[in-house]
């Protein structure tokens, strides 16, 4: 009894999709992984970055970390110290840290003297 084959198995093809998607989905979270996890608020009309800046990540629990190299916060004039003050810093704050405690950072650095201080969010 021979069957003829009028129709495409597509059952290796599937395979072979699943298995990519794992390696493309594994590969994106070793690369995601590089950062300091955050959860940054969303805003509709948020830009790109012009030139590398300076990245300051503020956590919920107070931790202060500059380009993901922990700082305290009595040491964040030190460490900025060793940048231009027209480099622009970026604060990458966790939506769920206290208004008071962003406020203080930012205020320290443009007390410092940098000019070019601004929000990193989410695109929603």
């Amino acid at each position: 009894m021979e069957r003829d084959l009028d129709q495409i198995n597509v059952i290796p093809l599937v395979d072979v999709m699943l298995v990519l998607l794992v390696i493309v989905l594994t590969t994106a979270t070793f690369i995601s992984t590089g950062q300091i996890p955050v959860d940054l608020a969303k805003a509709k009309h948020a830009a790109a970055p012009l030139e590398t800046p300076v990245v300051l990540t503020l956590k919920t629990d107070g931790a202060l970390y500059l380009n993901q190299q922990p700082v305290a916060a009595e040491g964040l004039g030190a460490a900025l110290a060793a940048y231009a003050k027209e480099t622009p810093v970026v604060v990458r704050a966790d939506r769920a840290t206290p208004l008071e405690r962003f406020v203080a950072v930012v205020d320290t650095v443009k007390g410092l003297g940098y000019t070019k201080v601004s929000l990193q969010v989410e695109r929603s």
